[in-house]
């Protein structure tokens, strides 16, 4: 007989906290930041938090079957180590992704975004077109500057006295549109050197029609605002809503313009600035949706595999006592890849080449943290456990949880708290940017957040021996609802530093005494189970619902409204968790480490008891067997 394998606890558990430190490091870099960079894209609130939202949906569904499927066939490392190196790809894709337009995020660089209001700006300032653009586009009209982009077909113009008095001197037929029409009116202050009008109530369209036929093209400049110039080729296909002008041998007859107006429809320049710039916003946005898809199907299932794999690991050598203080190591790298990617980014110039902002840096650092991690990954302790006939786990905890009043209480506060919790995660460094802060400063944020809560937890066990878990729910709620009402008032970027301290309570402590819950009704193997289901019911389906939400509440009423409407609508869960939990029977808790540790003599002498009972009754049954 060969001799026995020996397991390093001590190294397993080495290797694993060096990797949660690297991974955590990674998320750091980038999780905090995600929305600030698809602000720089020129993306509006709306659809920054559809993306979000879908994140949060595809990491909460893919994380338990990924890691499900790697388990029964036996592929951790395998599934480790492909998923490192991918999603480290495809987090760089994004890097890779066009702004909306060229001036997209121009103006948030330096830790500003131009002050009040700035947060709804952010979708509509690209949308400024220059209004000598709009008008040339209705009009026809070229203004006096350099040509810079191409919109449209007319006829070849004949000679230029044609609508023009003599000495070059406009006539006053051109200012016969219509009564109130913009467009018109601006019309005869530009030099007539090519003109087209629209065609009388016919369709803006969106490069779908045929482009109007003729030799030359009307060429517009864009002097007014040159960030927000055009350049729109021939084969463009632009919108296609200017029509010949009549021509008498060869020279325009003015004289017929004034008809032509008066049929024309009164075009808004909005419509205009919509037209163009939609389009392009729907297409970074599709662009953002699919890396962002493809990036958590690869990274999602990364931590709960390896959590799963070392923690069969220690419990094949009776030490699971030692994984509960892993997590630790995920704080201190997220705390310290987020704080020290914010004071570097912040040293770079706004641009680092004419099309990479500086944000992408927080990509770069994720990258080569995610390889980082490859590495560590190589000295996970391998261990392949038995087969064992296959449970739906995740279906046996929703039913433990719907079997219990005050784990259904629970489950519907985690998941509020997730809805609300993630607008201040979307979208407080919007407001921080407006108010001018440095990524410093929203670094530091996010590592006051996580060693506050670090902090708290040495004061654990006396918090929840001194106050019962509802109470400590009440009380992480009431915190919550203060942060967030903090927030709708933020006078300053260093007083966010302040706020994140409640963060110890409303999520640290909110989660010790939401995990105690459920651990009275647990099973014996399920306590991990409902912890997950629990998580997944916060992070995936609440923190989707509230991003998505948040995202339309903050394009129409701004981040205040976002954050004192959610202050309120945690105020009054509070008030109907305390009154439910008051009314909700008290069961008793059957504590099965109690009984494993009864008095011994007691069990010695019970089972020494069963012991001679069933001694005398074979012997009893062996004397029989003979006689007959």
């Amino acid at each position: 007989m060969g001799p026995s394998r020996q397991w390093d606890v001590r190294g397993a558990l080495a290797a694993s906290g060096l990797f949660r430190f690297l991974h955590s490091a990674g998320g750091g870099c980038v999780a905090p930041f995600f929305t600030l960079y698809l602000r720089h894209l020129g993306l509006p609130a709306a659809l920054v938090g559809a993306v979000v939202g879908a994140k949060h949906l595809v990491g909460a569904a893919w994380a338990p079957l990924g890691s499900c499927y790697t388990r029964r066939h036996r592929r951790r490392k395998a599934l480790v180590a492909g998923c490192l190196l991918c999603s480290a790809g495809a987090g760089l894709l994004l890097t890779l992704v066009p702004a909306a337009t060229p001036a997209a995020g121009q103006g948030l660089c330096g830790g500003s975004a131009g002050g009040r209001g700035a947060a709804n700006a952010t979708s509509e300032a690209p949308r400024e077109v220059p209004r000598a653009t709009a008008r040339a586009l209705v009009t026809g009209a070229r203004p006096e500057s350099t040509l810079q982009g191409v919109v449209g077909f007319v006829g070849t113009p004949g000679k230029e006295d044609g609508g023009v008095g003599k000495g070059g001197a406009r006539t006053d037929r051109y200012a016969d549109g219509p009564s109130g029409s913009a467009t018109a009116l601006e019309a005869v202050n530009e030099e007539p050197r090519v003109l087209a009008t629209p065609a009388p109530y016919g369709p803006l369209s969106l490069g779908l029609e045929k482009e109007t036929r003729g030799p030359a093209a009307v060429v517009v400049d864009l002097a007014d605002n040159p960030e927000n110039s055009l350049p729109i080729s021939e084969n463009s296909k632009f919108p296609s809503f200017i029509t010949h002008l009549p021509t008498v041998g060869g020279a325009y007859v003015s004289e017929n313009l004034s008809d032509r107006w008066k049929e024309a429809p009164d075009v808004s320049f909005d419509m205009v600035q919509n037209t163009i710039f939609q389009d392009r916003e729907r297409q970074v946005f599709l662009m953002v949706l699919g890396a962002v898809v493809l990036w958590e199907l690869l990274a999602s299932p990364l931590e709960r595999t390896v959590d799963e794999g070392l923690y069969e690991y220690l419990d094949f050598v009776d030490a699971t006592d030692r994984y509960g203080k892993l997590w630790i190591w995920s704080y201190l790298g997220a705390s310290g890849g987020a704080f020290s990617i914010a004071v570097f980014v912040d040293q770079l110039n706004c641009f680092l080449s004419s099309n990479v902002s500086r944000l992408a840096v927080h990509f770069y650092g994720y990258a080569v943290l995610m390889t980082l991690s490859f590495v560590a990954s190589i000295f996970f302790p391998t261990y392949i456990p038995k087969k064992t006939k296959h449970m739906n786990k995740t279906a046996k905890a929703l039913s433990l949880i719907g079997s219990d009043g005050r784990a259904v209480l629970s489950a519907v506060t985690v998941v509020l708290t997730g809805v609300a919790g993630s607008t201040a995660q979307n979208f407080l460094f919007w407001q921080m940017q407006d108010q001018g802060s440095s990524e410093t400063y929203m670094g530091l944020a996010v590592a006051v957040g996580l060693i506050a809560e670090l902090l708290l937890y040495f004061f654990k066990s006396k918090l929840l021996r001194t106050l019962s878990s509802s109470v400590v729910v009440a009380l992480s709620l009431g915190c919550l609802a203060v942060q967030l009402l903090c927030y709708s008032f933020l006078w300053s970027a260093w007083s966010v530093l302040l706020v994140q301290v409640l963060s110890a309570v409303s999520n640290g402590a909110l989660w010790w005494a939401v995990n105690l819950t459920v651990d009275d009704i647990a099973t014996p193997g399920m306590e991990r189970c409902l912890h997950a289901v629990l998580r997944g019911l916060s992070h995936g389906a609440g923190a989707a619902l509230g991003s998505v939400a948040g995202g339309f509440v903050v394009a129409s009423f701004g981040l205040a409204v976002l954050y004192r409407a959610c202050c309120v609508g945690l105020v009054l869960w509070l008030c109907v968790f305390l009154i439910v939990q008051s009314r909700l029977p008290r069961q008793k808790k059957i504590n099965y480490s109690h009984l494993l540790a009864a008095d011994s003599s007691d069990a010695s002498d019970s089972e020494e008891e069963k012991e001679r009972d069933w001694l005398v009754k074979a012997m009893k049954d062996d004397g029989f067997s003979r006689n007959w």
